[in-house]
């Protein structure tokens, strides 16, 4: 019996401890170590499939663990491997969403370490596209851009030389471009534009492989400058001073090869130059030399195999970059071929005689505007230029206006200069005969209200009416007759 209880004791007391082992499990699922958080979970699954190439599978996974746990310590890590995945799937249209990731990671985390990262990636898209110098240049322009923006935005971060050397194939490659266009001008003999090419590349990409034969070309352009001056029409001492302009360019550009460029092939050719230009030869200092030579043997070579297989691949060859050197992050003011005219054009305007090339140009002064006058009436005398001549006003007996043209055939000048016509009376075939000049003036006296406030036209139309027939007077008479309202009738008029 007593051992029956203890039995039913111990099985009880072993109930009850699992019992408690299996409360403690449910409360705190963490407790056991072999047990993971679920976006960790989520995470590791991402990754794996990443590596088995599944990478829309990963994405799908690394999107349900940003939008199910916005709060997690691996958000910053999904957001760049989603752009990772799409960076490795590769293709034109996966590298474009790659780089929309990125630039989104910089936006959110800007100040992570992984943000110079995206950083790199997002130039490297554009490094990969990127063609020969004789192609499209679009993604080596933003290859550029993104690299620099890497140097300048994160200084400190250990990407950086990586993003300089890269940064310095990059400009070999649009050097190259900018020479070989600077080229195709200097050999069709359009100077203008070959100096502006020219002095672009020298000026924007000194660590140029080239460098030393673009400013040796440069020098050759003024030269023919020079020619073409001397083959002009123009005065002896307008040339003299256009070829001492460009012969000082030109002794310029030689100079900058000896004295930055030293070791190169087109020192010794640049020395004699100067010489024929009678022009000093500077000397290269001991750490221009020491700088060109270490620029120089850094670079590689491409043998021919090489060459042969650059044939049929769309990429540039960067071979013969450098790898010393810092690369041009700020580019200097660009030179344009109407910029290098424009200066010539200054220049020989300078040197041209003071009484040669001047343009005289007629100054308007400005004055106050004619005074307004008012209509000129035909029974004033203000209505003509002078008074002596112009048609006067009689008052009569009865109050009423005679006119009285005065007999002067000529045409006077008026007060505005226009030549005004006057009747000539002495015509016998004009002038109305005495029984038709009384008829006038007694309708004149008929109506004196009407002709003091009607405005008649002076000049021309003065003297037409003076001069026309006895019937169409006596029309335009009895037409004012008939339209005044303060008539006062003497005698009835005839209708027609």
């Amino acid at each position: 019996m007593s051992r029956r209880v203890s039995l039913i004791a111990l099985l009880g007391v072993l109930l009850l401890l699992a019992g408690a082992c299996t409360n403690k499990k449910v409360n705190n699922p963490l407790a056991n170590v072999g047990s993971k958080q679920p976006d960790k979970v989520l995470f590791d699954r991402a990754m794996d499939a990443m590596k088995h190439n599944r990478f829309d599978v990963a994405r799908m996974t690394l999107q349900t663990l940003i939008n199910t746990y916005p709060d997690s310590e691996y958000i910053a890590r999904a957001k760049l491997a989603v752009g990772d995945a799409w960076y490795a799937e590769g293709g034109t249209t996966a590298l474009t969403q790659a780089e929309l990731e990125y630039k989104d990671f910089i936006t959110f985390f800007p100040n992570l370490p992984e943000a110079a990262e995206a950083q790199l990636k997002i130039a490297n898209i554009h490094y990969q596209q990127m063609e020969k110098p004789d192609r499209d240049f679009t993604h080596a322009l933003r290859a550029e851009d993104e690299y620099r923006q890497l140097m300048l935005q994160f200084p400190d971060s250990k990407l950086v030389p990586e993003a300089k050397q890269r940064l310095l194939e990059v400009q070999e490659v649009l050097a190259q471009r900018e020479f070989m266009v600077g080229r195709f001008y200097y050999l069709r003999e359009s100077y203008p534009a070959a100096i502006a090419r020219l002095q672009s590349v020298v000026d924007r990409y000194p660590l140029f492989s080239n460098a030393d034969e673009a400013l040796y070309m440069l020098g050759q352009s003024y030269e023919g400058q020079i020619a073409n001056i001397r083959n002009s029409r123009a005065r002896e001492t307008d040339k003299a001073k256009m070829i001492e302009v460009f012969s000082r360019n030109a002794a310029e550009a030689y100079s900058r090869i000896i004295n930055r460029y030293p070791v190169m092939a087109r020192a010794e050719d640049a020395k004699k130059r100067l010489q024929a230009l009678r022009q000093p030869v500077p000397a290269p200092t001991k750490a221009a030399i020491a700088q060109n030579q270490k620029e120089e043997d850094s670079r590689r070579g491409t043998g021919m195999f090489g060459r042969l297989m650059g044939n049929f691949s769309r990429h540039p060859d960067v071979a013969a970059a450098t790898k010393t050197g810092e690369p041009t992050l700020v580019d200097p003011k660009p030179l344009s071929a109407t910029e290098v005219v424009r200066s010539e054009t200054r220049a020989l305007l300078g040197a041209a005689a003071p009484d040669s090339n001047k343009v005289s140009v007629e100054t308007v002064k400005r004055g106050s505007p004619p005074p307004s006058e008012s209509t000129p009436r035909s029974d004033s005398a203000a209505s003509t230029g002078n008074p002596a001549t112009a048609p006067t006003a009689s008052t009569g007996t009865n109050g009423s206006n005679a006119e009285q043209v005065a007999p002067d055939s000529s045409a006077q000048p008026n007060n505005n200069g226009i030549q005004e016509l006057k009747p000539n009376l002495e015509d016998n075939s004009q002038t109305p005969p005495p029984a038709q000049l009384n008829e006038i003036q007694s309708g004149s006296q008929d109506q004196p209200a009407a002709h003091a406030g009607d405005s008649k036209p002076a000049g021309p139309q003065a003297a037409d009416s003076s001069s026309s027939s006895s019937s169409k007077q006596k029309e335009e008479e009895d037409s004012n007759v008939s339209s005044s309202k303060k008539k006062k009738k003497k005698h009835k008029l005839l209708p027609f």
